[in-house]
């Protein structure tokens, strides 16, 4: 059977393009676009035969169906020559069981879905196969593309370059000079992209970028692109999967430039026009307080946005104060019946240094989630009896300074506004087996 998809204006207009077409604002309206599927044709399978489908594909080692994007081609990117899929098998992330930190804060069921185990170390990968895959597509059917571009923070930058770099593409990465970390900058570098470090925030790379791609030969990969979403909307299908086909209470999803959040909306809601679930979770989005204008904007019922120049955060990843995709997580927020929270910097890493003395080893973003999860835990908007998942955007070995900053502070700075709660850092002895046997005594005494 042959499915189709298109892209279509977010405003409503009625406005269509090709999925290969160069473009990503609606020519008539200015709104962003979206992929667009044809749900009657899906719907000539049952939701029993799509999940049993699904299920047989996963893990698969045939071609691309091991990937957790790519197992699900049909609700994707239907279209594609499977010769043209570039695929690392991305997705089928593990969904972490953080039951012990859930009794901590008072939800026993807590989840943690753990996006950082991918290829390139982020959530970005799901996006990237797909965006990737489009354009090499388009580059065997004679588009004149010349390479791939993005505005990054970190994540993206790493998830383009492997992909471009897999599929023979050259890709260009606009940083924000200073701003990311070692091991984000050096993912791009290795993969062999050409990196601009910008003396501009992430909001300033972002505007050159969208300059850049003027040029229909310079193609766009940053989240305005609707390809990406649609590869990251399999995160929320990939739970429900991972739960044996139930929906959670709530999900919380760390939030910057907002594709994310739209896209964790569009699989869910595509679960459910499908017919496979019956009710839709809600969803709780966590700004680091020093980038927060989604926040400020549902402070006032989402009936004022104002930009804001966002200021340093350990979060470094959403730092972004001018959101791309702002229209597109209003939309999901009020589908969802959603709420925003903010987390200040030393909110966001007592509670990842708390998450990882329980198992986990957590980046900066997922302490944004996690504390904004205390915080509705708290106040009783969430309760105990609630099924809760956190999405962990990206794994903690990539914000190594982050982690020494707060564990060992005396040695490298106390990390700016952050009172270490959970600090544990390594002691300094002598090779004596007395030094060694009367500091474990200690240690053992006081956790007793």
């Amino acid at each position: 059977m042959s499915y189709h998809s298109w892209l279509e204006c977010v405003r409503g207009c009625g406005r269509r393009y090709s999925i290969y077409d160069v473009i990503y604002r609606c020519e008539d309206c200015g709104g962003l676009l979206d992929v667009t599927h044809d749900v009657d044709a899906l719907r000539e399978h049952t939701a029993a035969e799509w999940v049993t489908l699904f299920e047989a594909r996963t893990h698969s080692h045939a071609w691309f169906h091991g990937s957790g994007v790519w197992a699900k081609k049909e609700w994707v990117c239907p279209e594609i020559a499977a010769e043209n899929v570039v695929s690392m098998a991305e997705g089928n992330t593990h969904l972490f069981p953080a039951f012990r930190l859930g009794r901590e804060i008072g939800v026993p069921e807590l989840w943690v879905k753990l996006c950082g185990n991918s290829h390139t170390g982020s959530f970005k990968d799901l996006g990237m196969t797909v965006l990737v895959s489009v354009v090499k597509q388009m580059l065997a059917d004679g588009k004149p593309i010349r390479a791939v571009a993005c505005a990054s923070t970190g994540d993206t930058s790493a998830a383009l370059a492997a992909y471009a770099a897999a599929a023979g593409i050259p890709a260009v990465i606009l940083l924000p000079k200073g701003k990311i970390s070692t091991a984000q900058l050096a993912q791009p570098i290795a993969n062999g992209a050409l990196v601009l470090a910008l003396d501009a925030d992430f909001d300033g790379c972002m505007r050159i970028v969208q300059q850049l791609t003027h040029d229909p030969t310079i193609y766009l990969a940053n989240s305005m692109n609707s390809l990406r979403i649609e590869g990251q909307k399999t995160v929320g299908i990939e739970i429900v999967q991972q739960l044996g086909w139930e929906v959670p209470d709530w999900v919380i999803i760390p939030a910057g430039n907002l594709g994310n959040v739209s896209a964790l909306g569009k699989g869910l809601l595509l679960l459910r026009d499908l017919g496979i679930i019956q009710k839709l979770p809600r969803i709780a989005c966590a700004q680091a307080a020093h980038a927060n204008p989604l926040y400020r904007s549902f402070q006032t019922g989402f009936t004022q946005y104002t930009p804001i120049q966002a200021q340093k955060t350990l979060a470094s990843a959403i730092q972004i104060g001018d959101p791309v995709s702002y229209e597109r997580a209003v939309k999901t927020l009020r589908a969802f019946d959603g709420v925003v929270e903010q987390a200040t910097e030393d909110e966001l890493a007592n509670a990842a240094a708390r998450a990882d003395r329980t198992g986990l080893y957590t980046c900066p973003h997922t302490g944004v989630a996690l504390a904004a999860l205390e915080k509705l835990v708290t106040r009783g908007e969430i309760k105990a009896s609630d099924r809760v998942v956190v999405i962990s955007t990206a794994h903690g070995l990539k914000f190594t300074d982050f982690k020494v900053g707060y564990h060992d502070h005396e040695a490298r700075g106390a990390l700016e506004g952050v009172e270490a709660r959970y600090a544990n850092p390594p002691l300094v002895l002598p090779a004596e087996y007395e030094a060694v046997s009367a500091a474990i005594d200690r240690t053992l005494a006081k956790k007793g």
